[in-house]
């Protein structure tokens, strides 16, 4: 693909919209403030290029190329971003709502405070990201990778994290209310002072998890390994502690499940 000079990118993006822009270079390029939205821009070069506050609703971004590009506040709501690289992107603060993000790339991206309310985010790839204050209400996170992740304060509210992978990530104070978390691994990860009333944590692994004052409140943990996670100050009204494995846990004497909770 040959690089566009400026006045080259000039005079397309005063082209009437949407715009075809399948495969085009654009990589280090200068596009704040741009409107795209509704373009076909599936397959482009977009690395490092800067697209900070650009309007990118329902723009097909499938399997672009973003490695190291400013999403700062970028509105990419309803975008399909499928398979997109966004390794090492910027995307603080930017508005991905309801967007599809299926096996996209954002390996140690700068995902703070950014919205994927709703967002299909199925097996994506946010392993080392920092994505503190994120909100990823509702957003369907089957199968995602958050390996070593920064979540903390991250909003998950009733967010599918079925057989997601989310060993050591750091959820401190995260809100996990009716989370489905079936079958994850969160291996040494940090829930401390997490909220996750109502979750549903089933066959999930939490071995050598920090849940200590987490609100465990209504969860079910039928089949969850808890081999030496502390719980220490939990709150666990009514958690389902069924089949559970809780060998060497540090539970507070109040948190201790009563005899006939694990089977």
């Amino acid at each position: 693909m040959t690089q566009l000079t400026p006045y080259q990118i000039y005079d397309l993006l005063n082209r009437a919209r949407p715009l075809w822009l399948v495969k085009i270079d654009l990589s280090d390029a200068s596009l704040w403030l741009v409107d795209l939205s509704g373009s076909d821009l599936s397959w482009a070069n977009l690395t490092r290029s800067d697209l900070s506050r650009a309007t990118l609703i329902r723009t097909n971004l499938t399997r672009a190329n973003l490695a190291g590009a400013n999403l700062f506040e970028a509105l990419l709501s309803r975008a399909v971003m499928v398979g997109a690289n966004m390794i090492r992107a910027d995307l603080t603060r930017a508005d991905l709502g309801k967007a599809d993000l299926t096996e996209a790339d954002m390996t140690e991206a700068n995902l703070t405070r950014a919205s994927f309310s709703l967002a299909t985010m199925v097996a994506a790839n946010m392993n080392n990201t920092s994505a503190s204050r994120a909100d990823f209400s509702k957003a369907n996170l089957t199968g995602a990778n958050f390996l070593g992740a920064n979540m903390v304060l991250a909003n998950l509210f009733e967010a599918n994290l079925t057989r997601a992978r989310m060993s050591r990530v750091q959820l401190q104070r995260a809100d996990l209310n009716r989370a489905r978390l079936d079958g994850a691994n969160l291996q040494d990860a940090d829930l401390s002072g997490a909220d996750l009333t109502g979750a549903r944590l089933v066959n999930a692994d939490l071995t050598g998890a920090i849940l200590s004052g987490a609100d465990l409140t209504d969860v079910d943990l039928t089949g969850a390994k808890l081999e030496r996670a502390n719980l220490s100050r939990a709150q666990t009204a009514q958690t389902d502690f069924t089949k559970a494995n809780l060998a060497g846990a540090i539970m507070s004497e109040g948190s201790r499940p009563v005899p006939g909770e694990i089977r």
